[in-house]
């Protein structure tokens, strides 16, 4: 499954233009083709600390984005990539009109970011994936 990912790059970088598509368009498409409404976000599951919805896809992206890249510097540059995506994309809730900047939203992108990580640093520290 690596391998298909790693060899098919187009999945990583066509998830990430949907991905900053949806975050920077004004208003929910999702809402409008679930609830007909361009202002109400469907809702995959209840909130915790931090919101779902948004921890959800950057765990999926990011999950994508490492089975894509293996070298350790690709891993590196993509670790910082998407801290900085989910951090910045955040940020232009402030300016984008219909949608605006939440906290939990925020915590949710980096914390999908963050399991990643750390699940892959647990990886490979135990070679949980090693012959």
């Amino acid at each position: 499954m690596i391998k298909f990912f790693s060899n098919n790059k187009i999945i990583f970088y066509s998830s990430n233009f949907f991905l900053i598509f949806l975050y920077l368009f004004p208003g929910s498409l999702l809402g409008l083709a679930i609830h007909n409404d361009i202002r109400l976000q469907p809702q995959i599951s209840p909130d915790f600390i931090v919101s779902s919805n948004h921890l959800y896809v950057f765990l999926l992206v990011s999950i994508i984005g490492f089975f894509t890249f293996n070298k350790s510097i690709e891993i590196r540059n993509l670790t910082i990539y998407l801290i900085l995506l989910s951090v910045i994309l955040e940020i232009f809730h402030l300016i984008i009109p219909e949608r605006s900047f939440q906290w939990s939203d925020l915590f949710g992108n980096l914390f999908g970011v963050i399991i990643v990580i750390f699940i892959n640093i647990l990886i490979k520290k135990y070679g949980v994936f090693k012959k």
